[in-house]
């Protein structure tokens, strides 16, 4: 299914109520991203152009690094690291071709579930999603819904009790007393809800109409299924030209990468925007998940990869469910975007070293092989932020031409697989994108890695503190 195509007109996935409360922005035309296209391959063809001229002078750079002995093992230490990470990607791409989401079982085999939407500052969003939800094709007598407003400075808390008018006892609508995180919410979700299986969807997302059913399925075909990841999408990405990279972006995040790992019972981050968890697993981990610290203070952020982390830890499988679709909302403007990224990169080191305690043990039965690779690839990419940085700068300072061409070339070269991946499954005009944000993520969003390891301590949301409009 391709996420252009899905227009809200479609009653199969969203209620009229739901298509005239959809966001859609109109802040960018067709022309807009046509250029901005345009310039992105004028540029990395320019650059690919540029290292095939200056040939002699990246030999004379690269022989002044093999004559110096850091130079030479930075060098031998980014091949060594690159032949790791070629090695890796081949895997990947057999794990992703002997991937299949499993089919979703019959209405006497679902089990009960609880779906838990927590919201903060998210205004009529949260109507939209509850409203996704209460139509889906899940039998409605096994279908609980909570929906919590946690502390809400805008109108949340009235579309929350718009779509509980409308659903009646389908929804039950709770408020925080305080605004007091995404953790405490989904806490008090965890502790109400009666489902043999809690799902957790974010307030600022849509899910398709089968997505339920084809999301908690793996519980019942897999006992030893602890969690299960859903396929995340971009919900605006229909005119503004962030979300049109980000869209391509989660596609290889999820469809690739995630498939991947799911064959290896291993998906390492179970999405907010949708997730499922086995009621027992939940319970097993609750008491250090809500009280998780992370340098002597409360983490309130990145409670989907802990939980991940924790149910992994189990010795219990998290797989991916790629017919399991939900669109989400991201960020149209470069702060909102990197102040996200900038959360996913703190969760990330907390949760890498949170791994790092359990990964080389034997926490599970069976071949625990392809886990420990899945980490070290993620560790490897942490250890190495600050050497590469370092030399980014020292070559930028000694050859700022060849730094520049050599880059555009490296993007024009490695972007190119996420671009046939979509290409492929997709489109081939929208894939290109990949090479835009690929640029946009080395030249605007580099600092974000080392920002975040350096300040991993921080709490904070940091984008939800004025709703998106």
């Amino acid at each position: 299914m391709k996420t252009q195509d899905v227009k809200f007109t479609d009653n199969s996935i969203l209620s009229n109520d739901v298509q005239n409360n959809v966001k859609v922005p109109q802040d960018n035309s067709k022309i807009t991203s046509q250029i901005v296209l345009l310039s992105t391959m004028l540029l990395l063809i320019s650059g690919a152009t540029v290292v095939y001229n200056l040939q002699p002078e990246f030999y004379d750079f690269n022989e002044s690094r093999l004559n110096s002995p850091i130079g030479f093992a930075f060098l031998a230490v980014t091949l060594a690291i690159a032949a790791f990470k070629l090695s890796f990607l081949v895997y990947n791409i057999y794990l992703y071709f002997t991937y299949k989401p499993i089919e979703s079982v019959s209405d006497d085999e679902l089990p009960t579930i609880t779906v838990i939407v927590p919201a903060y500052n998210e205004g009529n969003l949260v109507y939209s999603t509850l409203l996704s939800i209460a139509n889906s094709d899940y039998p409605q007598h096994k279908l609980e819904i909570l929906a919590i407003d946690d502390g809400s400075k805008d109108d949340t808390w009235f579309w929350m009790k718009k779509a509980k008018m409308e659903l009646g006892d389908r929804v039950v609508a709770l408020q925080q007393p305080k605004n007091a995180g995404k953790r405490q919410a989904l806490y008090r979700g965890f502790n109400l809800g009666t489902g043999a299986v809690f799902v957790t969807i974010d307030s600022d997302s849509i899910i398709e109409k089968n997505t339920l059913r084809n999301l908690v399925s793996p519980f019942v075909v897999d006992k030893e299924c602890g969690a299960v990841a859903g396929n995340v999408r971009v919900l605006n990405n229909e005119k503004a030209i962030l979300p049109k990279m980000l869209n391509v972006s989660f596609v290889m995040s999820f469809e690739f990468v995630r498939s991947a790992e799911s064959q290896l019972g291993s998906v390492l981050c179970t999405p907010g925007a949708l997730a499922a968890y086995k009621r027992e697993e939940v319970f097993a981990c609750l008491p250090n998940w809500i009280h998780q610290e992370f340098m002597g203070r409360p983490s309130d952020i990145g409670e989907d990869r802990a939980m991940t982390n924790m149910i992994l830890k189990q010795g219990k499988k998290v797989l991916f469910q790629r017919n399991a679709i939900v669109l989400t909302d991201v960020p149209e403007q470069y702060k909102g975007l990197y102040k996200m990224f900038i959360r996913w990169g703190r969760s990330n080191v907390r949760e890498n070293l949170a791994m790092s305690q359990f990964v080389f043990k034997n926490f599970k039965k069976g071949n625990k092989v392809g886990t420990r690779l899945l980490f070290l690839n993620q560790f490897l990419t942490i250890v190495m932020t600050y050497p590469f940085i370092i030399f980014m700068l020292y070559f930028i300072v000694v050859h700022p031409i060849l730094f520049l061409s050599s880059t555009l070339l490296g993007i024009l070269i490695v972007s190119s697989f996420p671009v046939l991946f979509y290409a492929k499954k997709y489109s081939a005009s929208e894939s290109l994108w990949a090479y835009a944000y690929s640029v946009l993520y080395t030249f605007g969003l580099f600092w974000i890695s080392p920002y975040a390891i350096a300040t991993a301590g921080k709490s904070g949301w940091l984008t939800r503190e004025i709703a998106v409009k």
